[in-house]
Order: structure tokens, then C-alpha cells, then sequence
């Protein structure tokens, strides 16, 4: 039995630019449109030529895909005057792509109330913008905006616009959730009504995330006929983002529902390509990946209840509906207060810890682990700092660099200007080492203090030259005179990797300070340096 194909139309860089915050430069689009050639999506709209100057100069750099149809987006032409004449519709022509994506109104409201014209005049805006990019031979789709409103308000007139660009030559007509408010079931059925007038074959969706159901949305409409799908790498998109391709692509490759009657274009082994396109997008973005996305977020398949943890062990289809793997993901045992002998256990494999299942190390770092828990530790986020925990335990980490005191100063100059600086007596090899540093608070400044003299360190400068401090969060645990403050450290190095540290203590600095210290250890001991005299 032959299996119907669904299409994947990607708009990360025309409708995912339009989040908030999000401003991609030319090298931004040129590098996610990169990655999703070589995922193998059906279409990337690149952005709306003529609309500003880096969607304009994006489409002049004759990009050669060797999966994808580079897609221009705009709009239908104006009332009043020819789609030749129109300037919008020019632009998009000059952009010379093979595929074109024009957005126009389907909801009646919106004609007389955004467009202020006639339900006829609307209507003729569509079908000779049709008509134009036909007769030029490209691939023309009908983004039919609001599409779902429209036909709960007025059944007939939307539909009549989607069939003024379907009769006139468009390949696709796209329904869409503009405002994300259909719930699946209405998807359900209304795409089942639109069928009965357009071919599911030349059907779309375009699903916003408004109630959290975009994902779903567009699954409902392939079962009820639609066979393209658009949306964005992790959702992004404007206000509550769009229908997420990150879960959509392996929800229609991994799950028999659609598997066994559909296929798309994205080859098997690409899917495990989804988790390093999902995080690209967020290192483009400089912005921390959301851990809890499905399928290919960090926390997607991490295990923390100690009986989870034990069945995974025994078979991962206990407590997993796929194989990390699948989707280029990695399973994590996670370490906290609810741990149980199986975390721990399998904690210490990943790791590459050496162990007896009888020793008693063992018991005692999971007594360690639920004593400090207790205290204010959580090291489900912190896993260089329990490494380097089980590892103390275990008698693995050598001595390093021993801080024998430190002093932190905060001072307001008569600038108003505040200056935070920081002394630490270091000691290496036996040797004490003085190290002075300012900052723009009292962790910076330690941090300064130690970088800034990392030539006197001996042995373990070439160690810490590279070494960065990427974030620092603190927490108040409690309130009172004795409140505990959590600090957590994110620190990397110039291969590319990130750990995470932390520090507890009732004052902030000393809390920050064993943050750091654990991050300085990390560090050298990754690279294997020598241990101090």
C-alpha cells in the first residue's frame, strides 16, 4: 500500500522572525536555512522580499538548495489597482524563488474591518494574484489568513476565497489558526468540510500556538485530509509561537497513526538530526534551550523518581515512548533528594566511575547527595558539581588549587558608579599566590580576580585561559537573618562545552565561591591536570 506524503513548509525565518526579541541577520537566516536544507524540509520561506532590507538581501544571494524550495512570502495585491502594477507583488517576482507563499484575508471581518474594502474586491485581490504568479510559472500558495474564524463566522465567504485561488492555479491553499484559538476537534471538522470543495492534496495548515494546541491542530488536519504542515523549529513564532516542526516531524515519522499511512520527505536518518537543529537555532539566538521540549529537549527523556529510574534500567520502554536516540537526544539520569541506589548506579556508569555494586561508597554518596539536597544542594541542575562530588567520594579528584582566603568589597565611587573587588590568596604547588580583580558585582569580580591572573598559576594557566562564565543565578531558599542562598554557575571553555556548578550557603559570596571553585575543578580535571604538590 502506497503511502500519501506530507509536505513540510518551514517558516522559522519569515513568521519565526516576527517573535519578540528575535532579530535574524543575513549570516542568522543564511546558517537556519542551511541546516534545514539538510534536514530535508519541503519548503523554507526565507522571509518577505521588499518588506525590509535584510529579507530583500537575502533573496538576492542566489542561495542553491539541494533539498528544499527556497518560498518568497507577501501579500495579495491592493484594491484598485493590477497585480502587474502592484509593488509588493514586484518584489516578490524579482526575488526569481521557484515557489510563492502570498498571505490574504478569508474572514469577512477582517476585509471590512482591517482592508476596508468589499467581500468582491477581496476576493478579486486573490484571484489575480494568482493568476499573475501562475502565468509565471511558479509554485503558487494561498496563505488564507484566519481562515478558521472566517469560517465559523461566515462558511461560505471563506471558502469562496480559497476557491478564488485554487481555480486559478494555486497549488496550495493553506488554512490557517491565525489567532491559534481552534481547538483540535473544530480542526477536525471543518478541514473535513473544506475537503469537500478543494482536494486534500493541495491543502495546508498553519497552526498558532494560542491554547497550546498548534501541534496537534496540524496532526488533525492531516487525518482529515491536509497534506502540508507549516511551522517553525521550536515553535518560534509571534506571540505564542507556532505550530513546533521539532515535534511535528517525528510525531508523523515515529508514530504509527501516521507512519503507516503517511511518509515525508525527511530521510530516516536525518530525523536524529532534530535535537542538534532545534539547539543551533538557540545558540544562533543566544538564548538558553527550553529543556522541557518535546522530543528533543534536554529534559525530554531524564529520569529523577528513583522507581522510574530502576524499570528504566530494566527496559527504557517503561518509562519512554521513544528512543532518544531516535531524534539525536540522549537519555539523563537525574540526582536529587528523590534518588534512590538506581540513580546513583547509573549516574556513576554515564560518568565512566569504576564501582562494585556492594560498595559502600555508594550508600555513602546517596546519603551525601539527600544531606545536602536537605540543605539547599540540587544537583538535578548541577552535574559537573555532583561529578565532582561522587568522584571526591569515590577518591578520584586530586587536590588542585587550594583557596586559602579570599575578601569581596562593594563600593559606591562619587560617579554613583558601584565597584565591586575582590582579593584571593590561592595556593599551588605550596606556593601562595595573591590574585586582584574588579568586577560589576561580587562574583565578577572574583571571577576577574583568578582570570585576570591565570599567568600566575603555574602549572594549570593553560588549563584556564579559556575558561568562561556564562551565567550566574541566585536564589534566596528562605527569608529571614538566616536565609540560605542557592548559587548556580554555567560555565564553558573553547571547545564548546557547558557545565553547571553550585554553591550553598547562607551569605552570597561564600555560596558564589564554592560555585566557582567547583567550576575551576571541573575544568582541570576534564583536561586531566596534574594534581598540586
Amino acid at each position: 500500500m502506497s503511502k500519501e506524503k506530507i509536505h513540510i513548509f518551514d517558516t522559522t525565518l519569515r513568521d519565526g522572525a516576527q517573535t519578540q526579541g528575535v532579530d535574524f541577520s543575513i549570516d542568522d537566516k543564511l546558517k537556519i536555512a542551511k541546516a534545514l536544507d539538510d534536514l530535508g524540509v519541503d519548503y523554507i520561506e526565507g522571509g518577505w522580499p521588499g518588506a525590509n532590507p535584510t529579507d530583500t538581501e537575502f533573496f538576492q544571494k542566489k542561495i542553491k538548495f539541494n533539498n528544499s524550495i527556497l518560498t518568497a512570502f507577501g501579500m495579495t495585491k491592493r484594491a484598485g489597482r493590477s497585480a502587474e502594477n502592484d509593488p509588493g507583488l514586484s518584489s516578490i517576482l524579482n526575488s526569481n524563488t521557484p515557489a510563492v507563499c502570498l498571505v490574504g484575508k478569508s474572514w469577512d471581518f477582517h476585509v471590512d474591518v482591517a482592508l476596508g474594502i468589499s467581500n468582491e474586491e477581496n476576493l478579486e485581490n486573490i484571484s489575480e494574484s494568482a493568476k499573475l504568479f501562475v502565468k509565471e510559472k511558479k509554485e503558487f500558495m494561498f496563505d488564507a489568513e484566519h481562515f478558521f474564524d472566517g469560517f465559523k463566522n461566515n462558511k461560505e465567504y471563506a471558502l469562496s476565497c480559497i476557491k478564488s485561488a485554487y481555480d486559478n492555479g494555486a497549488r496550495w491553499v493553506v488554512l490557517c489558526d491565525t489567532n491559534g484559538g481552534t481547538l483540535p476537534n473544530e480542526v477536525t471538522d471543518i478541514v473535513n468540510e473544506v475537503t469537500k470543495s478543494v482536494p486534500g492534496k493541495n491543502i495546508g495548515i498553519h497552526a498558532h500556538n494560542d491554547t497550546g494546541n498548534a501541534v496537534a491542530n496540524s496532526l488533525a488536519a492531516v487525518l482529515s485530509g491536509a497534506r502540508q504542515i507549516q511551522g517553525t523549529i521550536n515553535g518560534l513564532g509571534e506571540r505564542c509561537g507556532n505550530a513546533n516542526l521539532m515535534s511535528v516531524i517525528p510525531t508523523l515519522h515515529l508514530k504509527e497513526t501516521y507512519s503507516k499511512s503517511y511518509e515525508i520527505n525527511i530521510k530516516k536518518e536525518n530525523i536524529g538530526k532534530l535535537t542538534q537543529c532545534s539547539r543551533l537555532l538557540d545558540e544562533i539566538l543566544n538564548r538558553k534551550p527550553n529543556q522541557h521540549l518535546p522530543y528533543v529537549g534536554a529534559a525530554a527523556f531524564s529520569h529523577k523518581g528513583g522507581l522510574h529510574v530502576s524499570a528504566v534500567q530494566k527496559d527504557p520502554k517503561t518509562y519512554e515512548h521513544i528512543n532518544p536516540e531516535d531524534v539525536g537526544n540522549v537519555r539523563n539520569i537525574v540526582v536529587s533528594d528523590q534518588s534512590g541506589k538506581s540513580n546513583i548506579v547509573s549516574r556513576l556508569k554515564s560518568i565512566g566511575i569504576d564501582f562494585k555494586q556492594d560498595d559502600p561508597k555508594i550508600k555513602k554518596l546517596l546519603e551525601e547527595v539527600k544531606d545536602r539536597e536537605f540543605i539547599g544542594y540540587s544537583y538535578d541542575g548541577a552535574d559537573a558539581s555532583f561529578e565532582l562530588l561522587a568522584r571526591r567520594i569515590m577518591g578520584e579528584i586530586p587536590r588542585y588549587i587550594s583557596i586559602k582566603e579570599y575578601d569581596v568589597s562593594v563600593k559606591k565611587n562619587s560617579t554613583g558608579e558601584i565597584i565591586s573587588s575582590a582579593k584571593a590568596q590561592l595556593e599551588v604547588d605550596k606556593k601562595l599566590i595573591l590574585c586582584e580583580g574588579e568586577g560589576n558585582g561580587p562574583v565578577h569580580a572574583l571571577d576577574n580576580a583568578i582570570r585576570n591572573n591565570v599567568d600566575k598559576l603555574a602549572k594549570y594557566s593553560q588549563y584556564l585561559k579559556d575558561l568562561k562564565l556564562v551565567d550566574y543565578k541566585v536564589r534566596i531558599l528562605n527569608t529571614g537573618t538566616e536565609a540560605v542562598t542557592r548559587v548556580s554557575i554555567e560555565s564553558t571553555d573553547s571547545k564548546g562545552k557547558n557545565w553547571f556548578t553550585i554553591g550553598v550557603s547562607t551569605n552570597i559570596i561564600d555560596a558564589s565561591f564554592k560555585a566557582l571553585v567547583d567550576s575551576l575543578d571541573y575544568k582541570l580535571f576534564k583536561d586531566n591536570a596534574p594534581a598540586s604538590l
